[in-house]
């Protein structure tokens, strides 16, 4: 199972409270509110990153399971036809319940086959919806450093990059859910 991505961004969000407390500029108090909104939207990215990961992976493995159905469904076939070959050449008949069993097992790989691929989508689909919420996670994770920063050196600037990099985010966001 892979890792869950991390916002690792608790001290962060720390100093921007801290500093906004000792701040006398109002615009340190809208830092520390955009921050606090940017780590909500992160942590919610990286839930859903995780759950569409995970469906990925739950996915792959049930059209991996599918194609082996369908691999012994194409054994049981091929054994009976050899059988069915071995009797004809023996006997100059076969079995009519063999040919039918034959007929049954393709008419079943068809509709494994047919899982199979779908499944196979379904997990390329939650793939790239996972990549798509991990930018925003990654996205939203700068954007709540260069907050950080911005109060740190009391670079107003920085923070409208950071509200930049934060509509960048939840660009990414929509993209993943929609």
């Amino acid at each position: 199972m892979p890792e869950e991505i991390e916002v690792p961004i608790e001290k962060l969000h720390e100093s921007i409270q801290e500093e906004a407390e000792k701040a006398r500029e109002k615009w340190v108090l809208f830092v520390a509110l955009s921050t606090a909104i940017l780590a909500v939207l992160a942590a919610l990215s990286s839930l859903m990153a995780g759950h569409h990961v995970n469906e990925a992976l739950i996915d792959q493995i049930q059209a991996s399971d599918q194609w082996a159905y369908y691999q012994a469904k194409g054994i049981k076939s091929a054994v009976l036809e050899s059988k069915m070959e071995i009797l004809w050449s023996l006997r100059g008949q076969t079995l009519s319940k063999d040919e039918g069993r034959v007929n049954k097992y393709k008419q079943e790989q068809k509709q494994i086959e047919e899982l199979a691929k779908e499944k196979k989508k379904s997990s390329s689909v939650h793939l790239v919806i996972h990549n798509i919420l991990a930018r925003a996670v990654t996205v939203f994770q700068i954007a709540i450093a260069v907050s950080a920063i911005s109060v740190l050196t009391r670079r107003k600037w920085l923070w409208y990059i950071s509200g930049i990099l934060g509509l960048i985010g939840l660009v990414f966001l929509v993209q993943g859910i929609f």
